[in-house]
């Protein structure tokens, strides 16, 4: 299985250097290429090259790319078209139709033979190698009206891009053939041809030099037709940035992930508010508050995974209200998701008070691979107990047979117990038994300071229904003994039969 694992992993690292160095080697930015080489996991890099496309789609609300499509159409073209001794992508002329798309117009001399020159330069009959001239009218961040020359000295059919018209003369190194209009009426020499300092092999122009054919202008252009072209269309950032945002409403959000199975992933989404900024209203006798909550999630390409909307109600006795102030509201939606990257939009409005605030957040679900030790998100409760029968995997805040709160903020009082959740996954099992083998190591620590207030470890097999495929932690730590202020607690978990290990960590506050 590992042997396999590890042939597959060879495979993407090798498709995905071919799509880097190949398929969009002329268009990735030099930003974006470093982006991606700083990714760890294949999903990352999956949700990258997905955002890459979208980043270019000119109708990214469409299932079709146009912009993808007509890339790979030109690739498919190039190398039709350009291969030579190399493949069509790898040839300059290739590169250049695939970066800008094919010329408005082509001057092409595919046998070389007599040609004309042009006045700038240098006028008069020569012989020439294969050339053609391509002509854009306009290119995007370079300019109006580009030449670009491409010539095959060596009759091969591999045409190379050139800054010097003159390598297309076959009669350049030919004493007195080929000469230029001044040359021929005695008024210039041949031989100053190769004193030039401009990079060329030019005769003198016969009637002024344009301002293209300047040194500086042509080096500019070479130099700007190897850059890969400027992204036409932003990201979703730039798009996101554009839209107006109302926060008038405080909220909390937090995000949990539990493993569901090999493909989907338990993605816990809580949110808090503080009923302080909440207006309540008198109703049937209660002062009671309103909130519409509406959330979507979508993935990087702007599809919907996901849409969920709720009402919450808040109510409390009029003589109570005062103390309900003081206490915060909390909401949780469970979602199942793929593993990979998503959006997550949230809208809360107060009914009562007309307020309304906006979120969004990256969610990056995770994947439990196979054979790999792995853990679930670390939640730090403040409650946590067994549901009845009928209510198991229902119900909001409820993981499997358990309820557990998530505290929003992780800020807890001293009178209350820290709750303590976690699921472990895919130890090794004993080939005898087919049971695990392994440790959990706790290490409680006041932030800053190397103590260990609290530190204790038990074996996986002494926790209740504790097994290979999974083992589920749930703890209460009271916190009565703990002075005010930060804490983490680290967790290590061993498995004996793999050799592997985790280590998740959680801070926490006490108040």
């Amino acid at each position: 299985m590992r042997r396999r694992q590890k042939k597959l992993e060879q495979e993407l690292g090798s498709q995905l250097k071919k799509w880097l160095n190949e398929d969009v080697a002329y268009i990735i930015t030099d930003e974006e290429r470093q982006a991606l080489k700083r990714l760890a996991t294949d999903e990352e890099r999956d949700q990258f090259i997905e955002q890459f496309w979208l980043r270019r789609d000119p109708s990214p609300d469409t299932s079709e790319n146009e912009f993808k499509e007509e890339h790979y159409r030109r690739i498919a073209y190039a190398n039709e078209r350009y291969a030579s001794g190399i493949p069509g992508w790898k040839a300059d002329r290739g590169r250049i139709y695939i970066t800008f798309g094919p010329p408005d117009e082509i001057e092409s001399h595919p046998s070389g033979g007599t040609y004309e020159r042009p006045p700038e330069e240098g006028g008069g009959t020569t012989s020439t190698f294969p050339f053609e001239k391509w002509r854009y009218r306009w290119i995007e961040g370079i300019g109006t009206d580009i030449i670009l020359e491409f010539v095959d000295p060596t009759m091969t059919g591999e045409y190379r891009m050139t800054m010097d018209p003159s390598e297309k003369d076959a009669l350049l190194m030919v004493p007195n053939a080929g000469l230029t209009l001044m040359e021929q009426m005695g008024m210039s020499d041949k031989t100053q041809r190769f004193n030039r300092t401009d990079g060329t092999r030019l005769g003198e122009a016969f009637g002024g030099t344009p301002m293209r054919m300047n040194q500086f202008e042509r080096l500019e252009l070479y130099a700007k037709v190897q850059k890969p072209p400027a992204i036409k269309f932003k990201d979703l950032e730039a798009a996101v940035e554009s839209h107006i945002r109302y926060n008038t409403l405080p909220f909390r959000i937090e995000t949990d992930y539990v493993k569901i199975t090999d493909n989907s992933v338990l993605t816990a989404i809580t949110l808090q508010v503080q009923n302080k900024d909440l207006v309540f209203k008198e109703k049937d006798g209660l002062q009671r508050a309103v909130m519409n909550i509406f959330a979507r999630i979508t993935t990087v390409s702007r599809r919907v995974a996901n849409v969920f909307e709720d009402v919450v109600t808040v109510d409390t006795p009029t003589e109570l209200l005062q103390q309900a102030a003081g206490r915060s509201s909390i909401y949780q939606k469970a979602v199942p998701l793929a593993p990979g990257m998503y959006r997550l939009n949230v809208v809360v409005k107060d009914v009562v008070g007309e307020t309304m605030s906006t979120y969004e957040t990256a969610l990056r679900v995770p994947k439990f691979e196979e054979d790999k030790l792995s853990h679930s998100s670390l939640i730090l409760a403040d409650l946590i107990e067994k549901v009845p029968t009928r209510s198991i995997g229902t119900g909001q805040f409820v993981v499997g047979s358990s309820k557990i709160r998530p505290r929003v903020g992780e800020s807890f009082e001293r009178k209350e117990k820290l709750g303590i959740y976690l699921q472990i996954y895919n130890f090794g099992a004993d080939e005898g038994t087919n049971r695990p083998s392994g440790e959990i190591h706790y290490a409680l620590s006041r932030a800053g300071r190397a103590e260990k207030l609290l530190e204790f470890s038990e074996d996986i097999n002494s926790i209740k229904g504790a097994s290979a495929q999974q083992v589920t932690i749930e703890k209460l730590l009271p916190l009565a003994n703990l002075e005010p202020g930060q804490y983490t607690l680290a967790m290590k978990v061993t498995d004996n039969i793999s050799k592997q290990s985790v280590n998740p960590t959680a801070t926490f506050t006490v108040k």
